[in-house]
């Protein structure tokens, strides 16, 4: 798994596919530690499936991005609350 593993500026790309601001800039708390972070500072994991960011303290799954035909399937239930700075 670790040749999957990216920083998470990797998921910047896909991210910024659903939001309209930088998410690699924003921060997460984590649901299960409480750890704070940027999704910049996240590790991302990447495969055919789709995409993960792990909170790069409990590794728990923060973000979950998948993709099928026209649709993209987003779960950030490891996510407790989200901070984005004003434009």
């Amino acid at each position: 798994m670790d040749e999957l593993r990216l920083d998470g500026n990797a998921a910047g790309g896909l991210l910024g596919e659903i939001f309209p601001f930088e998410m690699t800039t924003a921060q997460v708390t984590c649901a299960k530690c409480g750890s704070l972070w940027r999704v910049g500072q996240a590790m991302v994991y990447g495969h055919d499936m789709g995409t993960i960011v792990r909170c790069a303290s409990c590794d728990n799954a923060l973000i979950r991005v998948g993709r099928i035909p026209g649709r993209y399937l987003l779960d950030m239930g490891g996510v407790s609350y989200i901070q984005v700075e004003e434009a």
